[in-house]
């Protein structure tokens, strides 16, 4: 008889999305059978969404790719041959070690998709190579709300709806975002914000669909689209004309109140309902509610990123959370305490070392990379993908893609479609599946899955750290930040890439905190010391060391440093002759529960 294999429950995190669950993988022998949520988890309490539970699926799916593939035919053909990953890597070394000498390394260009463990490295390795050229969806997905935060108040501020202070949100504002529909975003757990919403007082919910909180809210605000910065100028409004904000907090711990009280006296409720297509009356009692009803939480979105306002709404969404004196407060707007010891992975550094620290001679003699774009570390990516067609300024000769799949995901696909095919002289792929895009590539990298990596993970949580097991491997798949190590290393970028592998970057990681990555996996977590009200001792991290309602560092780099609205003409409401023309408005972005994106 053939014995049975054995059975064990490995505790792990997840990394099907952005919620990082932890959770419970269970194993007969070596191949993984299910994944359950961890009952015991402080961050999701056993909950789990269609994609942690699908994990196993994903993993054995065979249609993954399991080996390194060379272009055999030509691009599009989808003809391989496999090769090994000493050959993967030899081929890469080779092709970019001849770009960098011959041309210089802004001609080679770096993409990865969302942010992923990828993401730690992937603009670390672009910054080391010396190219500025580094193209992701930042700029329209999570970037804003933290760059906004960044430098209004120095940290990006969470729901607080975890109740670590001993009390949560009696009012939530649900505002671009479906979490508890899609599971989880920016380390919010989507189960946890609807035990949070069960106990609140009050709901709102800000969202052109009407998405299941809406359902059971008190006020459900259909916004039009991409309007959002406009109603968040009116709620300020109203909150300052009807003195509902906080005067000790807006007195003794912000700066520029006095200005943002002239700005916002035109943005009215009637204003902004022309625009927003809400009623007037509505927003105000949305605005007082919010205001009247502390501790109060605005839990945002993707929805926010994604218009043409982003960065400026994000900026009003902040100071409605400060005049109303929610920020820093137990079931108020969250600055979470990252645990002690534990370094950054990927530590923050100036404008002038992110942009120039690496560039080559003769990027500056001719300008590259120095000061284009202070805010972001991204390049635009239509504006990429129209260069490397037109040759302006000059055309890319190679690039490394991954975990993204523009010819799907990107705008002006036809565009993209001829950068790959005619174009790109040398195009890598890493992904889990064949997609269209990598249909185009050279050489294309099999990734693996988050069951397939180990990781001390702090990406968006920022109040814990998790560890996240290898259990299991399938085929060659490799870690992309394993194949990152490699290339770098035989590159010569060893000031970038100083650890031997990514097991001792780990451990590097938590050295300083007392730990080893060994004991950390059998701790499974690791939590910051939660405190609130930090600035009333420490301030805020910002140069005036105040929350900046009028923001010295966007005024310094030529931005409106008060926010403004700034509607697509399509969107603007009644009153625009295109909305005659186009009465019809295409909600893009929306989540799908069963899908990462």
């Amino acid at each position: 008889m053939t014995e049975p294999r054995s059975a064990q429950v490995i505790r792990t995190s997840c990394r099907g999305c952005h919620g990082v669950c932890q959770v419970l993988v269970h194993m007969e022998g070596d191949r993984v059978v299910k994944v359950t949520g961890d009952p015991d988890s402080p961050t999701s309490k056993g909950y789990l969404c269609p994609k942690g539970r699908a994990a196993p699926e994903l993993l054995y799916h065979p249609d993954r790719l399991l080996y390194p593939l060379r272009r055999a035919g030509k691009r599009g053909e989808n003809s391989w041959q496999r090769i090994s990953w000493d050959e993967a890597l030899d081929e890469m070394t080779e092709r970019l070690s001849q770009i960098r000498e011959e041309l210089g390394p802004e001609f080679f260009a770096m993409a990865q998709g969302t942010g992923r463990p990828y993401t730690e490295f992937t603009l670390r390795f672009a910054n080391a190579f010396g190219t500025p050229n580094f193209v992701g969806p930042g700029h329209l997905c999570y970037l804003p709300r933290v760059i906004a935060s960044e430098i209004t108040l120095g940290q990006l501020p969470i729901s607080d709806i975890y109740g670590f202070g001993g009390e949560m949100p009696r009012c939530i504002m649900i505002w671009g975002c479906n979490i508890t529909y899609s599971g989880a975003a920016d380390g919010m757990c989507g189960g946890m914000l609807e035990r949070a919403l069960k106990k609140a007082e009050k709901v709102i919910v800000i969202d052109p669909r009407r998405i299941g909180p809406a359902e059971r809210a008190d006020q459900w605000l259909q916004i039009r689209p991409g309007t959002d910065a406009a109603l968040a100028l009116a709620m300020i409004q109203t909150i300052i004309s009807e003195e509902l904000f906080d005067r000790e907090f807006v007195n003794a711990y912000t700066s520029g109140f006095d200005r943002l009280r002239d700005h916002v006296k035109h943005f009215s409720p009637e204003w902004a309902a022309s625009i927003t297509g809400l009623d007037a009356e509505g927003i105000r009692k949305a605005a007082r509610t919010y205001a009247l009803t502390r501790p109060s939480c605005i839990q945002w979105g993707n929805g926010l990123d994604m218009n043409a306002s982003s960065f400026q709404c994000a900026r009003a969404v902040l100071i409605l959370m400060a005049i109303t004196g929610n920020i820093d407060k137990p079931g108020g707007q969250a600055l979470w305490v990252y645990p002690d010891g534990v370094k950054v992975k990927s530590v923050l550094v100036s404008h002038e070392q992110a942009g120039v620290q690496f560039l080559s001679a003769q990027q500056k003699e001719r300008g590259i990379g120095a000061g284009v774009f202070p805010f972001a570390p991204a390049t635009h990516p239509p504006t990429f993908w129209q260069s490397v067609i037109t040759g302006d300024p000059y055309r890319v000769k190679a690039i490394w893609l991954v975990g993204t799949n523009p010819l799907m995901t990107g705008t002006q696909q036809l565009k993209i479609q001829r950068a790959l095919a005619d174009h790109l002289e040398y195009t890598v792929v890493s992904d889990l599946f064949m997609t269209p895009t990598a249909q185009y590539a050279d050489l294309v990298l099999p990734a693996a899955t988050w069951l397939e990596q180990e990781d001390v993970v702090s990406m968006h949580k920022i109040w814990c750290i998790l560890a996240r097991k290898q259990v299991a491997r399938v085929g060659e798949t490799r870690d992309d930040r394993d194949v990152m190590f490699d290339l770098a290393h035989r590159l010569g970028l060893h000031d970038a890439f100083p650890w031997k592998d990514r097991r001792a970057f780990n451990e590097w990681v938590l050295e300083d905190a007392g730990l080893d990555f060994d004991t950390l996996c059998d701790r499974g977590i690791l939590l910051g010391k939660m405190r609130y009200r930090k600035y009333e001792a420490d301030g805020f991290r910002t140069p005036s060391g105040k929350f900046e309602i009028f923001s010295s560092i966007a005024e310094h780099a030529g931005v409106e440093p008060l926010p403004v609205f700034r509607g697509a003409k399509r969107n603007a409401g009644p009153g625009e002759n295109q909305v005659a023309d186009f009465p019809l408005i295409l909600l893009g972005g929306n989540k799908n529960r069963y899908f990462f994106h």
